[in-house]
C-alpha cells in the first residue's frame, strides 16, 4: 500500500490504425526498450497474415458449403465477406479479442503463509489483471513458437488462441486446473 496517495491510472490512447484501446496497450507489451515503430510493424504484420489467414479459411469453408466466421448478428465478420479482399477492421478487432478472451484467466493461485506451511490459495483475478496476463502469454506463447518472424509467430498464436488451442491456451487451462486442485484451501483466503 502507498504511504502518500494511489497512483492515477494512466490513460491509454488508442492506436492509430485501428483506433483500438485494447490493441494499443497490446502494443505497448509488445515494445521493447521504446521502439514503438517496431512493436506496431509487428502487430499490424501480425494482424494483416491473420487477415489473409482467415480469408484463405473462410474461402475453403464457403467452397466447402459451410458458414463463415461464428459472429455474424453484426454483419462485421461473418460470410457476408467471402467475396471483399480484406475482412473489415471490426472483424479482425473481433477476431483478436475473442483470442484474448480465450486466454484470459478467471482465477489463479496464490502463495500465503499460514502457520508454517506455504498453501496456494485460489482467488479471482480482477478485470485488469486477466487483461494484463492474457497479453503477456500470448507474447511469451508466440515467442516461443517456430515461425520465422515475430510477426508470424504472433499470427499463428492469435489464431490458435481464436480456435481456442495453443500455448497460451494451455497455459490458462494450467492456471484453472492449478486453481481447482488447491479449492480445498480457498477458505484461508481471507485468513
Amino acid at each position: 500500500m502507498p504511504r502518500r496517495r494511489i497512483a492515477a491510472k494512466r490513460a491509454v490512447l488508442s492506436d492509430p490504425k485501428f483506433k483500438s484501446e485494447l490493441l494499443s496497450k497490446f502494443i505497448n507489451s509488445i515494445m521493447k526498450n521504446g521502439k514503438k515503430a517496431v512493436a506496431e510493424k509487428i502487430v499490424y504484420g501480425a494482424l494483416e497474415r491473420l487477415d489473409a489467414r482467415l480469408k484463405s479459411k473462410q474461402s475453403t469453408k464457403a467452397a466447402a458449403g459451410e458458414s463463415g466466421l461464428e459472429r455474424e448478428e453484426d454483419g462485421s465478420v461473418g460470410g457476408g465477406h467471402v467475396g471483399s479482399q480484406h475482412l473489415s477492421v471490426d472483424a479482425l478487432l473481433v477476431v483478436f479479442d475473442d483470442a484474448l478472451e480465450n486466454i484470459r484467466p478467471s482465477v489463479e493461485v496464490r502463495a500465503r503463509r499460514v502457520g508454517g506451511s506455504t498453501y496456494q490459495i485460489p482467488v479471482e483475478v480482477r478485470p485488469s489483471r486477466r487483461t494484463a496476463l492474457a497479453m503477456r502469454w500470448l507474447k511469451i506463447a508466440a515467442a516461443q513458437r517456430n515461425e520465422k518472424t515475430m510477426a508470424q509467430r504472433l499470427a499463428a498464436e492469435i489464431l490458435d488462441a481464436y480456435d481456442n488451442k495453443g500455448i497460451a491456451v494451455k497455459k490458462r487451462e494450467d492456471t484453472h486446473r492449478m486453481a481447482k486442485a488447491n479449492q480445498a484451501f480457498a477458505h484461508f483466503r481471507w485468513g
